[in-house]
C-alpha cells in the first residue's frame, strides 16, 4: 500500500485578522443597538436594514458585562447559557487556534493557554476539543528556507535559541492538557523541517500537525513534505495572519472614534470609558463541524487585552 503525502489545504477565505475585526465590530454594534432598544424603545432600523454605526450616547456599561471576580470586562456581554452546541460531543471535530501575540513574556504562556481553552469549552459547552494548535509570534514558514543547507539556516537564526527555549516552555502546558484528556491532539503553526528537527526531541507528546502558511507559492516544499511523512505530521496549509490583533487595530476598534465602541476614553478630559494603554495579549479562534456532514456548527474568536 501506498499514500500520497500527508498534506489538506483549506479553502481560502477571509483572512483571519480581517475576519476577525468584522467579527468584533458587527458584535459591539449589535449588542450597543440591543442596549439602546431597552433603554428608550427607539427604534434603530433605516428601510428595513439596520445601523452599521455605533448608535450614539450609548454607555458601555449599558452592553458589557463584568465577570464574577470584577477584575475582568466582557465586550461584548456574553450569556453562557444560552451558546453551546446541539449534539453529543462525539458528533463534532473541534479545532482550535491559540495566537500568542508580540511583546508579551512567554512566562505568561501557561495561564493564557488555559483561559483560552477554558473559553472555548464554556461556549461550545464541550468537555473537550480535539485539536489545539499554536501559532507563535513573529515565527513564518518561509519555503526558500527549507531549500537552504542546515548551515546557512543556523547561521540566518543566531538569536532564535532563547526563542526556542520558550517555545519549549509554552508547549508544557498543552502536554498536560493532552495528558488531562481536555485536548485530543496538538499541533504547531509555522513550522519549517529544520525547526521541526530541533522541536521534537525536546517534547513529551508530540506535535500531530504542523499548520503553515504558503502564501502566493502554493506550493508545500518537498524535504518538509518528505520529513513530516516520516514523523507522521499532518500537514494542513492556513490563510491565517500570525500578529492577528496589532494593538493599533484594538485601540481603533476599541476607542471613542466615530466608528470606535466607546469602551476606551478619549483623551478629552471628563471622557467616559476606560482610561490607559491597550495591550492585546491573545487570540483563540475555534470551529466546531458536524462529523458526518462537514457543516460548521459554530466557529468564533476571543480576544483578551489588558488596559492599564
Amino acid at each position: 500500500m501506498s499514500g500520497g503525502p500527508s498534506i489538506l489545504r483549506r479553502p481560502i477565505s477571509e483572512k483571519s485578522n480581517t475576519e476577525l475585526t468584522n467579527a468584533l465590530r458587527a458584535n459591539f454594534v449589535a449588542l450597543q443597538q440591543a442596549a439602546t432598544l431597552e433603554t428608550n424603545g427607539s427604534t434603530l432600523l433605516s428601510k428595513g436594514v439596520a445601523s452599521q454605526k455605533r448608535p450614539a450616547q450609548v454607555p458601555y456599561t449599558a452592553w458589557t458585562a463584568r465577570d464574577e471576580n470584577e477584575d475582568s470586562l466582557f465586550v461584548p456581554a456574553i450569556d453562557f447559557s444560552t451558546s453551546g452546541l446541539t449534539e453529543e460531543r462525539s458528533q463534532y471535530d473541534i479545532t482550535v487556534k491559540l495566537f500568542f501575540l508580540p511583546n508579551i513574556p512567554a512566562s505568561r504562556r501557561s495561564q493564557h493557554t488555559q483561559e483560552a481553552v477554558d473559553l472555548v469549552l464554556r461556549e461550545l459547552h464541550m468537555p473537550s476539543v480535539d485539536l489545539l494548535i499554536v501559532s507563535f509570534p513573529g515565527v513564518t514558514f518561509d519555503a526558500e528556507d527549507e531549500e537552504e543547507s542546515s548551515d546557512d539556516l543556523v547561521d540566518g537564526h543566531k538569536d532564535e535559541a532563547e526563542d526556542f527555549d520558550a517555545m519549549i516552555e509554552t508547549w508544557r502546558p498543552l502536554e498536560e492538557l493532552h495528558s488531562r484528556g481536555i485536548v485530543s491532539q496538538i499541533g504547531l503553526a509555522e513550522f519549517g523541517s529544520e525547526r521541526l528537527q530541533k522541536f521534537l526531541p525536546r517534547t513529551k507528546v508530540r506535535p500531530s500537525v504542523d499548520q503553515i502558511n504558503v502564501r502566493d507559492c502554493c506550493v508545500v516544499p518537498k524535504p518538509l513534505i518528505i520529513y513530516a511523512k516520516r514523523e507522521k505530521i499532518e500537514l494542513l496549509t492556513h490563510n491565517d495572519c500570525t500578529n492577528i490583533l496589532p494593538k493599533g487595530t484594538l485601540r481603533e476598534l476599541l476607542g471613542s472614534n466615530e466608528n470606535g465602541a466607546g469602551v476606551l476614553a478619549s483623551p478629552n478630559e471628563g471622557s467616559e470609558g476606560l482610561r490607559g494603554e491597550v495591550e492585546p495579549q491573545w487570540v483563540v479562534k475555534y470551529t466546531a463541524v458536524v462529523r458526518d456532514r462537514g457543516v460548521i456548527e459554530n466557529k468564533g474568536y476571543f480576544a483578551v487585552a489588558e488596559v492599564g
